[in-house]
C-alpha cells in the first residue's frame, strides 16, 4: 500500500505548480481528481513547450498530469457545481491556483468549502499573495523570476540577467504546497479539523534564496557582487565555477587553491597563497584557471582531481547523461501510456519510502475521461424512478 492511499484530492490547479503538487501526491498513492473545464481543460493541454506534441496536447501536460483522473464541468452551471461540492464533501485535499477573488465568485472558497466539509485541507497556490499591491499580476514562472531578484544572480557580472533554464518557480511552489499539505494532513489525524494551506509563488522563490537574502540582510544590505568571468555564486570565492577545457566542461566547487596549482601543475596559480585573497581576487585567479584548464580534455583533469578529493563534476548534456552507469543505477525514466494506448517515457517520483520506488504506468488523462466513474463512485448519477417509489 502506498502511504497516500485512501486519500482523495480535488484538483482545480492549471498549467504546473498546483499540478506538479497533484502528481508527487498522485505518486504517493491518493487519488488525484483533476477538475476541467467543459470543451477546453486544463490550459496547459495546449501550452506547447516545444514542437513536440503528444496526441496533440502539450509533453509538459502529460508529463506533470500522468496518473490522475479528469472530470470535466462547467463550473457556471449550477448542477455541475452541485455536482462537484458532492465530490469535495468526500474529499481530504482541495487544490487550486487560480488569482485572488476566482474561487470565491465560484462559491468555492475556503469558508464555503469548510461548511461543506469541515475536514478537508484547502490548499492554495498565488502568485504574490492575497494581500498587496501585486496580488492580481499574473503568477508566471519567468515574471517571478525577474521580480524575485533570482535573474540578477546568473551569469557574470556584465551579462544580462539570466533566467534558469526550468520552470523553478513553479516547481518550488509545487514543492511548498505538497509539503504544506502533508503537514496539514498529519496534523488532522491529531485534531481531525481541516486546514487552510496557502502558498505565494514569490514567497517560495524568496525561500528558494534564503543563503543569499539573509547574507544580503545582514552585510549592510550590500548588494552581492557576481564573478566578471566564470560565476557560479555571488558569495563564494574561487575557484567556484564552469570552466571549458579541450573537449567539454569542467565544474569545480569549493576547493583549496594551493592545492589545486600543485594539482594542475598550474604555475601562475601558485602565487595566491593567502586564503583571504580566493574571493577579493576571485576574477584574477579564474581568468588563470579558465586559461590553463583549456590545454586538456575534461577526463584528464578529472582523473588528477578525483583522487585528490577535489569536489569537481563534468559537465553533461542530456545525450551525456543518459549514458553514463551513475544515471543508469537510479532507474529514473518509466513508461507510461495513454487511454489511447501511446506510450510515453517520463521520470518518477524521486520519493522512495522504506527502498520502494514509486511507480505508475497510468499516463495523463482525456478531458472529462473519467466523468461516468467519478460519478458511479460518489453517487451522482440520477436514476430512473422504480415502481417502489412512484
Amino acid at each position: 500500500m502506498k502511504p497516500l492511499q485512501d486519500i482523495i484530492v480535488v484538483d482545480f490547479s492549471q498549467f504546473l505548480s498546483g499540478p506538479s503538487a497533484g502528481l508527487r501526491l498522485a505518486d504517493m498513492g491518493a487519488q488525484v481528481i483533476k477538475i476541467e473545464r467543459t470543451g477546453v481543460g486544463d490550459i496547459c493541454r495546449q501550452l506547447y513547450v516545444s514542437n513536440v506534441m503528444i496526441e496533440g496536447e502539450s509533453t509538459i501536460f502529460h508529463a506533470i498530469n500522468r496518473n490522475k483522473q479528469s472530470y470535466a464541468a462547467d463550473l457556471k452551471n449550477e448542477d455541475d457545481l452541485e455536482k462537484v461540492k458532492k465530490i469535495i464533501a468526500r474529499a481530504d485535499v482541495l487544490m487550486h491556483n487560480f488569482r485572488p477573488g476566482v474561487m470565491e465568485r465560484l462559491g468555492l472558497d475556503y469558508e464555503t468549502v469548510k461548511a461543506i466539509n469541515p475536514q478537508i485541507i484547502y490548499a492554495e497556490v498565488s502568485g504574490y499573495g492575497n494581500e498587496g499591491p501585486w496580488k492580481d499580476l499574473p503568477g508566471q514562472d519567468l515574471l517571478l523570476q525577474a521580480v524575485s531578484g533570482l535573474t540578477w544572480l546568473s551569469s557574470n557580472r556584465s551579462d544580462n540577467p539570466t533566467p534558469m533554464g526550468v520552470a523553478v518557480v513553479d516547481i518550488l511552489a509545487g514543492t511548498h504546497i505538497a509539503q504544506g499539505i502533508l503537514a496539514a494532513l498529519f496534523q488532522r489525524t491529531i485534531t481531525n479539523e481541516g486546514s487552510l494551506v496557502q502558498v505565494s509563488m514569490l514567497e517560495s522563490i524568496l525561500d528558494f534564496q534564503f543563503e543569499v537574502l539573509t547574507c544580503f540582510y545582514n552585510d549592510g544590505r550590500q548588494l552581492p557582487v557576481r564573478s566578471e568571468i566564470n560565476n557560479g555564486h555571488a558569495y563564494l570565492s574561487a575557484p567556484y565555477g564552469i570552466y571549458k577545457t579541450a573537449d567539454g566542461y569542467l565544474a569545480l566547487a569549493m576547493g583549496n587553491i594551493t592545492q589545486l596549482a600543485t594539482l594542475l601543475e598550474c604555475e601562475p596559480l601558485q602565487k595566491f597563497t593567502n586564503m583571504a585573497e580566493w574571493f577579493v581576487k576571485r576574477d584574477e585567479i579564474k581568468t588563470v584557471l579558465a586559461e590553463h584548464l583549456t590545454a586538456r580534455a575534461t577526463d584528464a583533469w578529472l582523473a588528477v582531481l578525483e583522487p585528490a578529493d577535489i569536489w569537481c563534476a563534468k559537465v553533461y548534456d542530456y545525450d551525456m547523461l543518459v549514458e553514463e552507469n551513475g544515471y543508469q543505477a537510479l532507474n529514473m525514466e518509466i513508461k507510461v501510456k495513454t487511454s489511447n494506448g501511446l506510450s510515453i517515457t517520463t521520470t518518477r517520483c524521486p520519493i522512495r519510502i522504506d527502498g520502494e520506488i514509486y511507480t505508475s504506468d497510468i499516463g495523463a488523462p482525456l478531458l472529462g475521461e473519467h466523468n461516468v466513474q467519478l460519478e458511479e463512485q460518489f453517487g451522482l448519477k440520477k436514476h430512473p424512478i422504480s415502481n417502489y417509489e412512484m
